[in-house]
């Protein structure tokens, strides 16, 4: 793919400057726009403390307890939380369209559904998926600082709560707003510090393992399948769930080697989910983990709890300030004229009202966390079409011409729309609803005895409607 690139000609000539306008402290003024090859920047390794960064978190602990709450012993929940996390292999795949076309993930998928169609894709697979989940987020980190706050001898009542919401939250669309120069630089120091504060939790929870765990009722049969199924879609939803790592390479020079670009990307994220996700799976053998945070607190060293608590909410403001960073790029994409810094600070409001109105008035997110599990529905299909789309057109974009939005584009197609992206996510989506088994079982899945066959099929079927139709599209193109 290197020498793909290489040979592929350049959107931007001009020669390179020592000092890039992208820079640490400073607001980045690009948003969805083509990032000329002079202002590009960086090294493949540098995306590593980025992707660890915001994958050393509170759910993913949440997440690894659950699945031996689901009935499965201690070695099936591990074998489930690698398979799961190598979906963190397309969202490598995904990177490497960033420095090819100069422009983030909401932009390249032009290409795949176009101008007009591609405003719709993103308005539900990336800026409602991207605020839903900084809600989430939020609430999460907000439950441990309430629980400092408390530590602290405050109590959290009401005006606390929204203290503490607001403060997270300004913390976190600080770094959003100032963006991906700042979060490159940031993100560094932050993984050695969510390393060595978690490296305390591992040998803490390591030293109350039960490694022979078993549950009093072990799962046979088709229902061990079915809850083997869920528990990888569980996993993998997380991964899935960027489809915009695009715009965190974007900025990379165009001849950085796509394997770099994919090896970085993928161990950044999958390093540090597995081992947080097993020690999660750890600690639920030796104490309940239903109340994730409460329980741990029963086998770290006293001293230690307040560093776990601030470790929490610093796990979590990473990855909410990528989202939110996201988001932005999103609500630009969906066709409304704003600055890329207000579009963040519109998002992270949106998110923090809808915390707050969570936290405080009702049991919304509960709503929301069963509409995520539904994501990996529409995420597997949209993963597919993207990554099938690479690879057809072997990762050659032409980064200006995907900005262009006007109906002389080659990205218009036909009204706007790319009717192979729109039918695949079309099909893709179909298909994997048939067979999903979490808030309802389809059909299939019924069929299936409850296994949720809902991402590979997803993925299979979009994958495969995209090959074909585009193929012929490309064939007669060229």
């Amino acid at each position: 793919m290197a020498t793909i690139n290489d040979q592929y000609p350049r959107a931007d000539s001009a020669p390179e400057t020592r000092t890039a306008p992208d820079g640490p402290g400073r607001i980045e003024v690009h948003g969805i726009d083509h990032i000329p090859e002079r202002e590009r920047h960086g090294r493949a390794r540098d995306l590593f403390p980025v992707w660890a960064a915001a994958n050393v978190n509170y759910l993913s602990l949440v997440v690894g307890g659950a699945l031996i709450l689901m009935g499965l012993n201690l070695w099936q929940a591990v074998a489930v939380i690698v398979v799961g996390n190598l979906f963190w292999v397309p969202v490598g795949l995904l990177s490497i369209s960033g420095p090819a076309s100069g422009t983030p993930s909401e932009v390249i998928m032009r290409a795949m559904f176009g101008i007009r169609g591609n405003r719709v894709n993103i308005a539900v697979t990336g800026w409602v998926i991207c605020i839903c989940y900084i809600a989430l987020n939020l609430a999460a980190a907000a439950t441990a600082a309430f629980a400092l706050v408390e530590k602290a001898g405050v109590t959290p009542n009401t005006p606390v709560k929204v203290v503490v919401v607001v403060a997270i939250a300004a913390v976190t669309l600080a770094i959003s707003v100032y963006g991906h120069a700042t979060i490159m630089k940031l993100y560094v120091p932050i993984t050695i510090a969510l390393t060595v504060a978690f490296a305390v939790v591992a040998v803490s929870v390591i030293g109350h393992t039960n490694f022979g765990y078993e549950p009093a009722h072990p799962l046979t049969g088709v229902t061990l399948w079915a809850v083997l199924a869920g528990g990888v879609t569980l996993i993998a939803s997380g991964p899935l769930s960027y489809t915009n790592s695009a715009d965190f390479s974007r900025y990379l020079p165009r001849n950085t080697s796509p394997k770099a670009i994919i090896g970085w990307t993928t161990l950044g994220g999958f390093l540090p989910s597995v081992i947080v996700c097993s020690l999660g799976a750890f600690a639920a053998t030796a104490v309940d983990m239903t109340d994730p945070q409460t329980a741990l607190q029963k086998i770290l060293p006293g001293w230690f709890t307040p560093f776990f608590l601030l470790a929490l909410v610093l796990g979590t403001i990473s990855i909410n300030a990528m989202t939110a960073y996201s988001s932005g790029l999103s609500l630009q994409a969906v066709g409304i004229r704003i600055r890329r810094s207000l579009s963040v600070l519109v998002d992270g409001t949106l998110a923090v009202a809808l915390t707050l109105y969570a936290l405080l008035v009702s049991n919304f997110l509960d709503t929301v966390s069963n509409v995520l599990q539904l994501t990996v529905v529409l995420l597997g299909p949209s993963t597919a079409v993207y990554a099938v789309d690479i690879l057809l057109r072997r990762n050659r974009y032409d980064g200006l011409a995907l900005t262009d939005e006007s109906p002389g584009s080659p990205f218009w197609f036909s009204g706007g729309v790319n009717w192979a992206g729109a039918a695949a996510l079309t099909a893709g989506t179909a298909a994997a609803a048939l067979c999903v088994n979490t808030v309802y079982t389809g059909p299939l899945a019924q069929a299936l005895g409850g296994v949720d066959a809902a991402l590979p099929v997803g993925i299979v079927v979009a994958g495969a409607v995209y090959a074909a139709m585009m193929r012929r599209s490309l064939s007669r193109a060229a």
